[in-house]
């Protein structure tokens, strides 16, 4: 369930403004992964299913800025982050930082990628070898990468640990000996040791206390602000995306199907989706709270997505031209892009 609600700690800093130039442009981005076939389909010689986790997405990050991805689970959020970090390699489409073709990348320039985009995971516990010390791991970071030469590597190393609000002592430690929230501030301190330009959070605070993720929030503001990084926040919380993004974009079933400034999309979704996901989030005053279902019937199967607009299996507002053309994700009038036939239409646009 998304929420809304305030958070008890957080800085009153603001978010960096002014983003600069395009740093990652995303441009008709499609993964499948295959399913394991049962004996039966083996036996008949069916073709072999696949998920649909991304379809034809499109989306630029500026740089220095911070973009928001949320979304229903299962929505292809997570595996757009490791797209854009290569872990996964895409069926078709094109990912270009600064310019560069990033799928094009091998030998001496793929490194320089990987190091430039680097990824803090939901689960930091699970992202972190527990036979070694917190020093050892950035050791290795520093060391493999060429990062400092071997004299410096130890200054570097108290650097972090100073950048990340960790006492120096506690490198000498192992994974298991801190909280979620620490092992959290190791993963963000892994990355930075590569000087990364953008950081792609997924999940960061999910699995967090209340007042941590606040704390995580805050670290992430003050190191975008003291590095100038570029961030892609992936969340599932509304309250936070709000607080920490410039940009939020909504994805739907492999799709991106709303992108605005964070307060527009706020104060007016667009899309029958995003509406559907403001509302559906909890209120803390009794008063406020809706009894209606936010949006009817069930997320389709990303096996066989449906025809037309992927959303229209659920939305209210659905007319005929829905279940049989796909919606482009296009500008509406007040600048945000969404990919509606309905919102086109309300903006007096020819169908998109």
């Amino acid at each position: 369930m998304m929420d809304t609600g305030l958070l008890p700690v957080l800085s009153t800093e603001a978010a960096p403004s002014s983003p600069g130039a395009p740093l990652l442009v995303v441009e008709k981005l499609t993964k499948t992964f295959p399913r394991r076939q049962s004996l039966r389909s083996l036996i008949r010689g069916e073709p072999r299913k696949r998920v649909h986790a991304l379809s034809d997405v499109d989306l630029t990050i500026h740089r220095g800025e911070t973009l928001g991805i949320v979304g229903e689970s299962g929505c292809g959020k997570s595996t757009l982050a490791r797209c854009l970090v290569r872990l996964y390699r895409t069926d078709s489409g094109r990912i270009a930082y600064a310019g560069l073709d990033v799928g094009s990348l091998k030998g001496a320039d793929l490194r320089r990628f990987n190091r430039r985009v680097q990824m803090v995971f939901q689960d930091p516990y699970g992202s972190l070898n527990p036979r070694m010390t917190v020093r050892a791991t950035l050791a290795e970071a520093l060391s493999v990468h060429r990062m400092r030469p071997p004299r410096e590597i130890e200054g570097r190393i108290n650097e972090l640990m100073d950048l990340v609000h960790l006492p120096r002592g506690a490198a000498r430690r192992r994974p298991h000996e801190f909280s979620g929230g620490q092992r959290q501030r190791i993963g963000i301190a892994r990355a930075l040791a590569l000087e990364p330009d953008c950081l792609v959070a997924d999940e960061l605070v999910s699995a967090l206390d209340v007042s941590v993720q606040a704390q995580m929030v805050n670290l992430l503001l003050e190191l975008q602000q003291r590095l100038q990084l570029t961030v892609l926040f992936i969340a599932h919380d509304l309250r936070l995306v709000r607080h920490l993004s410039h940009r939020v974009a909504v994805m739907y079933l492999g799709r991106v199907v709303e992108l605005a400034e964070t307060e527009a999309l706020f104060n007016r979704p667009r899309h029958p989706y995003t509406q559907a996901l403001l509302k559906a989030a909890p209120e803390l005053d009794p008063r406020l709270r809706s009894t209606s279902d936010a949006v009817r019937g069930e997320l389709p199967s990303p096996v066989n997505p449906p025809p037309g607009c992927p959303f229209h299996t659920r939305c209210p507002d659905a007319i005929a031209l829905c279940m049989t053309v796909r919606p482009e994700l296009k500008p509406l009038l007040d600048g945000r892009l969404a990919a509606c036939h309905i919102a086109a239409a309300e903006d007096g646009l020819a169908a998109l």
